[in-house]
């Protein structure tokens, strides 16, 4: 039997073993079977790679899309850009490094850019914001990345510097930040959501609940809204291409 997983810590908040189990009944894959790894600290990965010969692909979550590098062998050009991957291919002693979020952002979040969005807010610096900053790059968007920490250089500022000023120039705000995700529904980035128009578009990485906080605070102001639902299903089905050298 083929086995493919899942890391992180919790995984309570995860749908890829549902997602993969799905699949493989749907789609008639017998020889296959999907399990979350939910491990403590990144320490414990060799010694899951150890009782489970059988893996051929690892999917990467929160905490570990940066501490994982360490362990693998090879990199794709886009994890050696941005320092973060989700995806993994395990090929006998070899371990492959690869970033789906890239590709399941940057079509989900397209489909609803329009022309006056011309400039971001990213919410949060963790693997995903990396994904996220990547994608923005190549897309030409011009963007600030939001943090809670000191800022240290110019293209970042903390939460209280966002003003009216910044909110009426930057009209995307992206979440990276797991605010609001299951079972922590009632929390929020600390953004000023009253000074939301129309013209702005909130995308939120968070999929579980559908409609975060930070979403639902986008709508009342009428502002576009889109969740990471359909990134997520993208980078699933592109690490099952990756894994299986489709």
């Amino acid at each position: 039997m083929k086995l493919y997983g899942l890391i992180g810590y919790p995984l309570g908040h995860s749908f890829s073993k549902q997602y993969f189990t799905e699949k493989f009944e749907r789609e008639g894959i017998a020889d296959s079977y999907f399990e979350s790894f939910p491990i403590p600290t990144i320490d414990e990965f060799p010694n899951l790679l150890a009782a489970n010969p059988q893996l051929l692909g690892l999917g990467v979550t929160i905490p570990y899309k940066e501490q994982v590098l360490q362990f693998v062998t090879e990199q794709s050009d886009e994890v050696k850009k941005i320092g973060a991957t989700n995806s993994i291919k395990i090929s006998g002693n070899k371990l492959i490094a690869y970033n789906t979020d890239i590709i399941g952002f940057e079509q989900s979040f397209s489909k609803r850019v329009e022309a006056h969005h011309t400039k971001a807010l990213v919410l949060g610096t963790g693997g995903a914001s990396k994904a996220v900053q990547y994608v923005l790059d190549k897309l030409g968007i011009e963007f600030l990345i939001v943090t809670r920490q000191v800022v240290l250089n110019g293209n970042s500022i903390h939460y209280d510097a966002i003003d009216q000023k910044i909110i009426s120039e930057y009209k995307i705000i992206i979440n990276c930040t797991p605010l609001g995700m299951h079972p922590n529904e009632n929390t929020a980035p600390a953004i000023p959501y009253h000074l939301l128009s129309p013209q702005h578009y909130l995308y939120d990485l968070v999929y579980k609940p559908a409609k975060t906080i930070f979403l639902k605070k986008g709508e009342e102001n009428g502002a576009i809204t889109e969740n990471g639902y359909d990134m997520l299903l993208i980078q699933a089905e592109a690490s099952w291409k990756i894994w299986n050298d489709l």
